[in-house]
Parts: structure tokens; C-alpha cells; sequence
């Protein structure tokens, strides 16, 4: 057997006369030149009626001028060709689009599907089931308003841009003392929100910066740098409070009693001053004006100034942070709040309690809820503050997250508990006359 490109052998293609080339896939091609392929049946016939037309040559490619072992002819032109009866086969299998002239204009109507559980038509089951039938096509009230429309919703509602009293005011005056001797639980953020909360709905509210870092007149917007009157000059040189406090930007409702640095060193110095417990109460007693709510933001401690905003209040609120290091300072808190009770504030009482910074991912605040809960009852609020990143925002720009971001889960969380607390003030009227 020699190689000149074909196959002798009848083995490899079936019978000596019908030889097949390795380089070619139908059996009229000839070692001595290209071929034209014979047309196919379904060729269009010439105008004449002569014959088919014969179509032209494929394109053609040059291969390189590189030698072949048997075979002489140099520089071979290879025919490349196109599968016509495959490109039939896949163009066939694409569906005809239907064309406007095609499309019958009277459209057929639906087939109806009848369930072969329901009533017979015209029974009183029918009719029943025809009243309670709802369509899956009908929007459900989620569908209806989407979650920026209720957050929009929530917003108007906090802001109140009408003005009217939407919460309940007080028969007397309510001040609270908003005390824990741990850090970092939330006392100055809940008194800033809670105060905003109120003021937004038509109450009179006043906020006493009792903490030196006067983070509350940070979060109120309110000037407290060295030299602007503040609270210290109440508590030790008796300047009385109408001259210090002064009205939060855009809350007419609202006004606040700054802190400076000069704070830190008051514990100091009212060891000598006479009566030094009350110096605070005697300074909102002789307030000309009428508040529906005095809030008094205490420092993370229990020193002198702490008893000052104990003895002048007569709620105290709580607010704990939901872990352990939180309960386990709060029986300090309740004993010294027992200690003023006895000998110096009689009417003194822990009307409040406020779970802050509720993580419902971890059963740890789920289990330090239903402690505090077992152990105060109904003296804990049902609002629960939860984390938010908008919460702890809303400082840096200078405002409360009720104004920041009135639409956040935060701003909805300190409305609740606000509106919680001025129910309870009407249904139990506590405090004195400012």
C-alpha cells in the first residue's frame, strides 16, 4: 500500500473502487484538483428550465507551501465549504414568529377551569365562598405600601409638622432623673430623644446637662464651651436657671441647661456649701416658667451631683443596657436610690425602666430582658431601644436621631417609649408645681 492521499485498502473503506481521502468528506473529490459538489435536489431551477443552477465555488484558502510525504503537489488549494444541509437543519428548528397579517383579530376566549371540590353554582356554599374569595392579584397591605412609603409615614408621624398635642400633657410638672452609675448605657441619648420626642408633640420640656463631658447640650445643638453660663454656676454661685438655660434650634417646645468643664470640679467644691444635697432642686423650684417635663442627665457616677438630681426629682428612669455588667451595678443603684428615699427625697421613686441597646441576634438580651422583667414588672417599658447605627450618628451633626433620621428603627423605638411614658404620667399624675 502507498500513500497518495487515499485510502486502498478495502478493510478501511469498505470496497477497492470506491477510495476515500483523508482530506476530504464526500466521494467525488480527485487528488488532482478541487471539485464542485454536486447540487442538491431542492436547487433552484434555472429561469430557462435548463437545468438547476449550479452555485459558485466556495471560498477559497492557500495553504503554505509545505511538502507532503507521498504526495507531489505543493502549495494544495483546500476548499472550505458550508454544511448547507445542516445549516437547513438548524434554521428549520427555530418557530416562525407570526406576522401581524397572520394574527386573527377576534382574540378566543378563555376555557373556564371549574375545581371539582367547590360548590354547585347558585348554592348558599357558592355564595359564601364567592363573598370570601380573595384574588391572588389583590395587593396585601405590604405589597400596598412599600418600605420607604411606611418609613415616610413613620417620619411624619415623629416630626408632627402640624404641631398639635399628639401625646398627653401632665397635670403637674414630672421631673426625672435619668441615672445609672455605669457608663455607656444610653443615659444621654435617651434623655435627648425622649426630651425631643415630647417637645415635638406639644410639651414643655426642660433638660439639665448634669454630666462634665455635656454630651445632652452636644446632642441638643446647645453652646457649652468655657465661658457660656451653665448649670455650675447655678449649683455654686446660685445664678438662677431662666439666666443659664437656653432654646434648642428648631424645637420651640424644648430648652437646655449646658454643661462646661467647669462641672467636673463642682463635687469639690460644694462639699462646703450649705444644704449642698438640694442646691439643684431649689434652682428648678425657683424657675419662673411652667414645664411639663424637667429631664436631668446624670454623670456615671454617685457622687454629689447624682444625689443633687436625686433629691430633685421624684421619678427616676433607668435605662439598662442589655448585658450582664448591666445588672450586676443596678442593686448599687437601687440601694443608694433607697438611701435618698429615706433622708432626703421621701417622694422619690423608680417609676421607669428602659431596656437600650437590645441585640435580637444573641440570647443574651433576650435572657437579660426577661430578668429585668421578672424583677421590676410593669415599672419596665414595653418599647425596647435596639441598636442603630442612626442613633449614634445623629450627635456628630449635631442633633437627636427624632430629627436625624425621624424614619429609623431608632427615632421609632424612642417615639414609643415617649408616648409610653406621657400615658403613664396621665393615668398617675405625679411631681409639683414648677
Amino acid at each position: 500500500m502507498h500513500d497518495d492521499g487515499r485510502y486502498d485498502d478495502p478493510r478501511v473503506t469498505g470496497s477497492a473502487g470506491d477510495p476515500v481521502s483523508r482530506e476530504t468528506d464526500y466521494p467525488s473529490w480527485s487528488p488532482e484538483g478541487p471539485s464542485i459538489r454536486p447540487p442538491d435536489r431542492d436547487a433552484a431551477v434555472r429561469p430557462g428550465g435548463v437545468g438547476p443552477v449550479v452555485p459558485e465555488p466556495p471560498a477559497i484558502r492557500a495553504t503554505p507551501d509545505v511538502p507532503r510525504a507521498g504526495n507531489s503537489a505543493v502549495g494544495r488549494v483546500i476548499p472550505i465549504r458550508r454544511n448547507a444541509s445542516a445549516s437547513a437543519r438548524f434554521e428549520s428548528a427555530v418557530p416562525q414568529q407570526p406576522t401581524p397579517d397572520s394574527v386573527p383579530d377576534a382574540t378566543p376566549e378563555p376555557v373556564p377551569v371549574t375545581d371539582p371540590s367547590a360548590p354547585p353554582a347558585g348554592s348558599p356554599g357558592a355564595a359564601a365562598a364567592e363573598a370570601a374569595y380573595v384574588s391572588r392579584e389583590t395587593p396585601t397591605r405590604e405589597e400596598d405600601d412599600p418600605p420607604l412609603a411606611m418609613e415616610a409615614m413613620r417620619a411624619v408621624q415623629i416630626l408632627n409638622p402640624s404641631g398639635e398635642v399628639t401625646m398627653p400633657r401632665p397635670e403637674r410638672t414630672r421631673v426625672m432623673c435619668v441615672a445609672n452609675q455605669k457608663g455607656g448605657v444610653g443615659k444621654t441619648t435617651t434623655t435627648v430623644n425622649l426630651a425631643v420626642a415630647l417637645a415635638l408633640h406639644g410639651n414643655r420640656v426642660l433638660v439639665v446637662d448634669l454630666d462634665p463631658q455635656g454630651n445632652a447640650s452636644t446632642g441638643l445643638n446647645v453652646p457649652h464651651h468655657t465661658g457660656v453660663p451653665d448649670v455650675y454656676d447655678c449649683l455654686i454661685n446660685s445664678v438662677p436657671l431662666e439666666e443659664v438655660a437656653q432654646g434648642v434650634e428648631g424645637i420651640p417646645n424644648l430648652w437646655c441647661v449646658p454643661a462646661t468643664i467647669d462641672l467636673a470640679g463642682a463635687e469639690i467644691e460644694l462639699v462646703s456649701v450649705v444644704a449642698r444635697e438640694s442646691r439643684l432642686a431649689r434652682a428648678i423650684a425657683a424657675y419662673p416658667g411652667h414645664f411639663d417635663y424637667v429631664f436631668i442627665d446624670c454623670p456615671p457616677s454617685l457622687g454629689l451631683l447624682t444625689v443633687n438630681a436625686l433629691v430633685a426629682a421624684q421619678e427616676v428612669l433607668i435605662p439598662i443596657q442589655c448585658e450582664y455588667y448591666a445588672l450586676e451595678g443596678l442593686n448599687q443603684l437601687i440601694n443608694n436610690i433607697n438611701l435618698v428615699r429615706q433622708h432626703l427625697n421621701p417622694k422619690l421613686d423608680v417609676s421607669t425602666i428602659l431596656l437600650t441597646m437590645y441585640d435580637r441576634r444573641t440570647r443574651l438580651a433576650d435572657a437579660v430582658e426577661q430578668d429585668v422583667r421578672n424583677h421590676f414588672g410593669d415599672k419596665v417599658l414595653q418599647a425596647v431601644i435596639p441598636r442603630n447605627v442612626r442613633v449614634s450618628e445623629a450627635p456628630s451633626y449635631g442633633q437627636s436621631v427624632m430629627t436625624y433620621d425621624p424614619g429609623s428603627r431608632g427615632a421609632t423605638s424612642y417615639f414609643e417609649a415617649a408616648q409610653e411614658i406621657a400615658e403613664r404620667g396621665v393615668k398617675e399624675p405625679v411631681g409639683r408645681n414648677a
